[in-house]
């Protein structure tokens, strides 16, 4: 799908064809829609298709004028598990800036590109190329901070609920939300570098209020990248915890468990010694009634769990 856009008194307005200043939108393009934006533009082929690849590394380099720059942006997805919550994952988008036009591509709906389209981040000027470039990386690293705010919310809410009741559920939530700042961890640094080459200058002329711009998206990702770190460390800590205590209610259930099998085995004992069959000639057990055995099973039984009892006390 190909979308044209372009800024008329600080809105957003969608034309019908490429104009000098319009902004072209790609989203999961065809190879004819490739071959149209190849031909018109007269870029790389390969420029256009580099954000089709969810694998593709954030990067930038340029050729005859054009500049690509590769970013990851975030994604969040609601998996058809139930025992699962939402999933955090990144896209690669690519941006590629002309003479006079910026072109940006993505594999999926894009939903930082959808708020740019319809208006919601308002005074973006798309003949203005620099700032608009700067202005969807701003709108990137601020979509970065939205969903580490979610992911710790979740997080919280997960934890609470085991304290409440231990499940596999929650430690599967919990873990989808480890799985996804390892995603944010990942993309958050390479959007650093990038950011980082484009300081410099070299790939792009920056001028007072791009560099501004620049520096405000270059604050949000460290940012990010911060909270990345510090929810994951603490996401770390729940799950080791959570862990040591699963593994020590197991431990007490054991004993539980070899303290009953102890105390069980104490009658199984005496009835197997009362239910011997002796001949007439053999010395025949003491007070060989039925009352005895089941007595003194009693005891016996009451005795090692006490003697159980006291040895736990003084441990």
């Amino acid at each position: 799908m190909v979308n044209y856009y372009r800024s008329i008194e600080g809105t957003i307005v969608e034309t019908d064809k490429i104009e000098p200043g319009c902004w072209i939108a790609l989203i999961d393009p065809s190879e004819t829609e490739i071959s149209d934006i190849e031909e018109d533009m007269q870029i790389d082929r390969d420029y256009i298709r580099a954000a089709l690849d969810e694998e593709e590394p954030s990067r930038i380099e340029t050729d005859d004028g054009v500049t690509l720059i590769v970013v990851d942006y975030p994604v969040a997805e609601q998996d058809n598990d139930p025992d699962r919550t939402l999933l955090y994952s990144t896209m690669p988008m690519s941006l590629i800036i002309t003479d006079k036009n910026v072109i940006t591509v993505s594999a999926k709906q894009n939903v930082v590109l959808d708020e740019i389209a319809k208006g919601v981040v308002k005074g973006v000027r798309t003949d203005l190329r620099t700032r608009f470039v700067f202005t969807v990386l701003l709108r990137i690293a601020a979509r970065y901070l939205q969903y580490l705010k979610q992911i710790d919310k979740l997080s919280g809410y997960v934890e609470a609920k085991m304290y409440r009741s231990m499940k596999n559920k929650e430690l599967i939530q919990l873990q989808g939300l480890e799985k996804s700042l390892v995603y944010f961890s990942t993309s958050l640094k390479a959007n650093e570098a990038v950011l980082e080459k484009l300081m410099r200058g070299r790939f792009l002329k920056l001028y007072e209020e791009d560099q501004d711009l620049l520096d405000d998206v270059m604050i949000e990702v460290k940012q990010a990248i911060e909270m990345t770190s510090i929810y994951s460390n603490i996401l770390n800590g729940t799950m080791d915890t959570f862990a040591s205590i699963i593994s020590n209610n197991l431990n007490i259930i054991m004993k539980r468990m070899t303290t009953i099998t102890i105390i069980l085995t104490m009658p199984t004992i005496v009835f197997s010694f009362y239910g011997m069959n002796l001949n007439e000639n053999a010395a025949g057990l003491p007070i060989a009634n039925v009352w005895f055995p089941i007595v003194l099973s009693a005891v016996l039984m009451i005795l090692v769990g006490f003697l159980v009892n006291r040895i736990e006390r003084f441990k």
